[in-house]
């Protein structure tokens, strides 16, 4: 299979029409060798993720979750299948392409938070804004997460769900159309992780970013519009929430 060498993304692609698909992922297969072991993190998922949507992937440890978000992300590819954002086959991309796609596209929020120690949370969030085609302010950025007045703070000085509200920053600082959360309230107490995900809810909102959030609480998917469920590399249910609870409504 030939595989893209460039990609046709200089400008931003229009947003697409309420109900298009983003992403359209066909067979998904991941297969990780380990000597003469091998291990099938996913098995033939097929899942399409739709404009300004927030989803959440629900699943115990190793039901494949991470690997789907990483595969939707860039971060790796498929053993076998294709995955489509808009009509671009990210499957066929070479690295240099992928590094293109997640520098243009693509937000990323993690467990843990990769601040650098020696910058303040504006110029944490400034890193992306510098190498962005049309970022938001870094304050403007921080603004949105709730952390304006924090802006000079260093990492030290910040509570851990502060932390991790400036990596949100950090993620969508660049406009990204797709923002992908990778137990972002892993490391949190209840509070905090409310916090985090009255943040991420608030950027879907105000900036129609299509959102996926990895979780293996299951009450945090009630801030989804749809729920995904994942287990042993395939997708269990799929279930759509009529009435979305708000954030900071939620306890575990």
């Amino acid at each position: 299979m030939a595989r893209v060498t460039s990609i046709a993304m200089a400008t931003r692609q229009p947003q697409a029409p309420p109900g298009a698909a983003v992403f359209e992922a066909r067979g998904i297969t991941k297969i990780y060798r380990m000597g003469e072991v091998e291990v099938h993190a996913l098995r033939g998922v097929d899942l399409d993720l739709y404009a300004a949507e927030m989803v959440v992937l629900l699943g115990p440890s190793g039901s494949g979750k991470s690997t789907l978000l990483n595969i939707l992300g860039g971060l790796d590819v498929p053993t076998a299948g294709a995955v489509h954002y808009r009509d671009h086959d990210l499957t066929r991309f070479d690295d240099a392409a992928l590094t293109r796609y997640r520098r243009d596209h693509v937000g990323f929020v993690f467990q843990f938070y990769n601040l650098i120690p020696s910058l303040t949370a504006a110029e944490n969030v400034s890193l992306v804004t510098d190498i962005a085609r049309d970022p938001l302010p870094a304050r403007e950025a921080l603004s949105l997460v709730g952390l304006a007045d924090r802006a000079d703070h260093f990492p030290s000085q910040l509570s851990g769900g502060e932390q991790q509200r400036v990596a949100i920053a950090r993620a969508v600082a660049k406009r990204p159309e797709v923002l992908l959360c990778d137990e972002p309230t892993g490391a949190l107490d209840v509070k905090t992780g409310v916090l985090v995900l009255e943040a991420i809810t608030t950027i879907n909102r105000e900036l129609g970013t299509t959102t996926a959030v990895i979780t293996h609480n299951a009450v945090i998917s009630q801030i989804a519009d749809r729920v995904i469920s994942l287990s042993a590399g395939r997708i269990a249910s799929v279930q759509t929430n009529d009435h979305k609870v708000e954030a900071g409504a939620l306890t575990w």
